[in-house]
């Protein structure tokens, strides 16, 4: 009996096949290293530095730390929005309170435990911090797939809301191309810890 042809996996799918199984080769020490680094390199941002209000989200697993930098963002008096996964996919949102004021959600995911804002609260952003595994020279960035960010921003494009729209990455991770859909956008900025790259409007 001749086996069926397998669907041969789409661009976009083979090169976050590539991207996570480098990330899985890394270890605690590696992201532990890395946080601090990208969080001292993402303060360095005016966007941030100067923003009142910045989504962002909580990393897990091997995503580059972002732990420090929400710790130092809401010293500095900054108010932090993290995500709420909705059954849909979609994104609620709650303000940060601490890490003592985290809880574990599903697929992984840790989200925070007070109220809940509404998925247009991340309209109200000076800067958004968006998960990735790649960004072109171009800025267009690689997501993981689940469209919970294509929501977004569209969600802001609707709005005319016009945050900095930045992504957290390790270095290598700073790719020449990205395939892109018509519905992907470019961000503004990725810090890795090599430092900060802007990309042109």
């Amino acid at each position: 009996m001749t086996p069926e042809p397998r669907e041969e996996l789409s661009e976009k799918a083979v090169l976050r096949r590539s991207l996570l199984a480098a990330r899985a080769e890394l270890t605690t020490e590696d992201t532990t290293r890395t946080a601090g680094l990208l969080a001292r390199a993402a303060l360095e941002l005016a966007e941030l530095a100067e923003a009142k209000t910045v989504a962002a989200y909580v990393s897990v697993w091997r995503e580059p730390g972002t732990r420090a930098l929400l710790d130092t963002l809401r010293e500095r008096g900054v108010r932090v929005l993290l995500p709420v996964l909705l059954p849909d996919n979609d994104l609620d949102w709650a303000p940060y309170e601490g890490a003592e004021r985290l809880a574990k959600a599903g697929r992984g995911l840790l989200e925070p435990v007070g109220e809940r804002l509404g998925p247009e609260a991340v309209c109200e952003a000076d800067a958004v911090l968006l998960p990735g595994l790649a960004v072109d020279e171009r800025g267009m960035r690689l997501g993981r797939g689940g469209g919970s960010y294509d929501r977004v921003l569209a969600r802001l494009v609707r709005a005319q809301a016009d945050p900095a729209l930045v992504v957290l990455l390790y270095a290598n991770e700073v790719v020449a191309r990205v395939p892109e859909e018509p519905h992907d956008h470019p961000v503004h900025a990725v810090v890795t810890p090599d430092g900060v790259r802007r990309f042109a409007p």
